[in-house]
């Protein structure tokens, strides 16, 4: 499979203010791939962008060899998106307002199978205006879904579901994606994009500081461990005469971001001091992990 999507140095300023610095990346064919920042990094300006939605101060955007831009949008005929809140008309029910979007792509046979897979029988055919906050989201998102499209972008579409609308939408995009759907996906909920993305962005005032695979990225920051001691206090004390960094909780050492031996040296150290090791566990580095040591280490705010 190939590049579906290429953002090429792209910049844009609000007035004085630029909030996109020489923003690079591509999205491969069939893949997942989440946009993670904090507040006001950039990541709905930039699905704005890939959209052409608004004008951008240099660099482009194009779509399977097509430019994108406020002009030009014909790229966009094979795109879904939702961004920021769901564009519905109040006064039609959901499945109007799915047939509609269906019937101008000639797509009519896919409502059915598009509101079964997002869980909308049972209120499907009443007027939107009654929609709660997630079934208006479970639409917005379908509408983006609906027509097949090759590229879907996805602007915090877990906003306002409950746990159980966000698996089944984990499970339909993971679904589309092994059928070679691309999704670029933003979201606050880092557990949920663990479990969905294969590729990761992070992104800080306006630089992408980090695009790499979710695999690796989890694996870059080491693994922790947690030691349940019998004496806290006295475990604390022999990690640091071995000036061995740690953290606490409970009645455990806690070690982040270990590295090959830290975990020798860490039970060496409270042997040494005479502490029982009661139990040791070991977590894995995830993507709040990796994800908050970058904004740590980039001067950013999470």
């Amino acid at each position: 499979m190939g590049t579906i999507l290429t953002v090429d140095h792209l910049d844009k300023s609000f007035g004085k203010k630029q909030v996109l610095h020489g923003v690079d990346f591509f999205v491969e064919e069939g893949h997942i791939v989440a946009l993670v920042g904090p507040n006001g990094a950039g990541k709905s300006t930039i699905m704005k962008a890939i959209l052409g939605l608004i004008p951008v101060n240099g660099g482009g955007v194009d779509i399977k060899g097509q430019p994108v831009s406020i002009t030009s949008h014909q790229a966009l005929r094979n795109v879904g998106a939702l961004i920021e809140y769901p564009g519905i008309y109040p006064f039609m029910t959901g499945r109007q307002q799915l047939a509609l979007f269906a019937n101008q792509h000639g797509k009519a046979k896919n409502v059915e199978t598009i509101i079964a897979a997002m869980g909308m029988g049972k209120y499907i055919d009443l007027p939107a205006k009654s929609y709660s906050l997630g079934m208006k989201q479970k639409l917005g998102i379908a509408q983006a879904l609906v027509n097949d499209p090759k590229l879907v972008i996805l602007d915090e579409p877990m906003n306002g579901l409950d746990p159980q609308a966000v698996k089944d939408l984990r499970d339909l995009l993971r679904n589309l994606a092994a059928r070679g759907t691309s999704i670029l996906i933003s979201s606050h909920i880092l557990s949920e994009l663990e479990k969905l993305a294969d590729d990761v962005l992070i992104l800080n005032h306006g630089h992408i500081i980090k695009h790499s695979t979710m695999d690796a990225l989890e694996q870059q920051g080491g693994v922790g461990y947690t030691i349940e001691v019998s004496n806290l206090d006295q475990a604390k004390a022999a990690m640091a005469m071995a000036n061995h960094p740690f953290e606490t909780a409970g009645s455990a050492i806690i070690l982040t971001q270990a590295k090959a031996g830290d975990l020798n040296h860490a039970l060496y150290a409270l042997v040494q001091g005479g502490v029982a090791i009661v139990s040791i566990t070991q977590q894995a580095h995830d993507l709040e992990g990796a994800f908050l040591d970058m904004m740590h280490t980039d001067g950013g705010e999470a």
